[in-house]
């Protein structure tokens, strides 16, 4: 490992990462938005005391003996912001979605960071709000062009009470089936009997599919209520496959739990499911219905690329200016600023002495205009224009430059975006 390295857990996103990452950020963000979700941001740590309660706490993610722990999902954050913000006071329910990292373990992978995009909805209780957080998900992965590339998987796992009963259910079924099990498996067992479908050995796949499902252990209420969810999948014509051996690692989770895998990998690409159960371990006066979902980014950007998914290119230079000495200096850094109060995008090579330098970094930078001032044209106000896809080159002078560049662009090229512009004054 280099000396330079990135600190334990975390790694370097870089600029072609980043073009992937902002588009996809856009492209949910907006979704997200015309389903009433506004965005939140939650502490990069979280109480490890309050963790540990939820059954996620892992030593390796604690910071020293500081008592706190690097956050692993959002729904400790989401809810412990909820309630300190007295948000119950609001209108009900409440839609929020977030973007950042998060840390989390894969036996492929171990400790790793994770960029998430997920959203939460807090305090109902309804069928219909699970049905549209796996719908919003859908969308989103077809309009993106993965859709002949994921499966939506479900499984219903009822309340903690029921999930308790088929804990006892499944001690029975595996107690006389012990030497078939892997050791991981065992171990799992007794832990947690439930935590068995989780081995990845194949004859443990095998068993777990001949034992008890959980649905047979659901009263009324459970049956209803997925039963419910899925009408609302198919009126919504969302496809889905059951999984009775999918279950949490957490034991706060209840009724539906689903995952997103990618066809081509089997990797997860979103996952999550109703967690009303987890207001308890947080001692909030009375239960709060929460139901939440997250997609792995890194994972959608791969898929994205193995697919040959590009993204446009919004930086993409239409004029750079290369310049040597301080006299053409001076009359490219205003010109520069007009061209780009044009619309125009637009870089000057600033800060590099030598000429072959700058023209190497013009064409690097695949800017299709580049204008050459030298002294002499700095003073004549008559530039050289090179067009690099063309490979010609013509003389323009400096008044006319700005008007020449966008005839050859085209005025739809044009980028007059401006964020400020979103800015609202109240005496206006």
């Amino acid at each position: 490992m280099s000396d330079y390295a990135p600190v334990k857990w975390t790694k370097n996103t870089f600029p072609d990462d980043h073009k992937y990452l902002t588009f996809l950020k856009k492209v949910f963000r907006h979704e997200l938005r015309k389903n009433g979700f506004r965005r939140i941001s939650l502490p990069v740590f979280e109480d490890a005391g309050i963790v540990e309660k939820v059954r996620e706490l892992n030593s390796n993610l604690q910071i020293d003996q500081t008592g706190v722990t690097l956050r692993r999902n959002s729904h400790i954050g989401v809810l412990k912001a909820y309630v300190d913000a007295n948000i119950a006071e609001e209108i009900q329910p409440v839609y929020y979605y977030y973007m950042d990292r998060y840390f989390d373990y894969s036996e492929e992978k171990g400790y790793h960071e994770d960029y998430r995009i997920g959203w939460d909805i807090l305090w109902e209780k309804d069928p219909i709000l699970d049905a549209v957080m796996i719908y919003i998900n859908y969308t989103i992965l077809n309009e993106i062009g993965l859709g002949e590339d994921f499966k939506i998987v479900i499984n219903s796992i009822g309340s903690k009470k029921e999930q308790d009963k088929y804990r006892e259910q499944l001690s029975d079924f595996y107690e006389w089936k012990k030497h078939i099990l892997s050791e991981t498996a065992k171990a799992y067992l007794d832990d947690d009997p439930i935590k068995v479908f989780s081995s990845e050995y194949e004859d443990d796949k095998i068993l777990a599919s001949q034992a008890p499902t959980m649905q047979k252990c659901f009263k009324k209420e459970s049956k209803a209520y997925n039963e419910n969810m899925f009408e609302y999948l198919e009126i919504l014509w969302v496809p889905y496959e059951i999984d009775t051996t999918l279950f949490p690692n957490d034991d706060y989770h209840c009724y539906t739990i689903w995952k997103i895998y990618s066809t081509s990998n089997s990797k997860v690409i979103s996952e999550w499911s109703r967690y009303n159960t987890l207001s308890q371990y947080l001692n909030t006066p009375k239960e709060i219905p929460a139901t939440g979902f997250y997609s792995h980014t890194g994972i959608i950007i791969d898929l994205l690329r193995e697919r040959q998914i590009k993204i446009r290119n919004k930086d993409k230079i239409d004029l750079y200016f290369v310049q040597l000495w301080d006299e053409a200096k001076k009359v490219v850094l205003p010109l520069s600023l007009e061209a780009r109060r044009a619309g125009i995008n637009t870089v000057v090579s600033l800060g590099t002495p030598s000429m072959k330098e700058q023209m190497l970094k013009a064409n690097r930078s695949g800017g299709k205009y580049v204008v050459i001032v030298w002294v002499m044209e700095a003073r004549s106000w008559v530039f050289q224009v090179r067009d690099q896809v063309a490979g010609t080159q013509e003389e323009v002078h400096k008044d006319e430059l700005i008007a020449y560049i966008i005839d050859k662009i085209w005025d739809e090229k044009l980028d007059f975006y401006c964020p400020v512009k979103d800015l609202v004054f109240d005496n206006e």
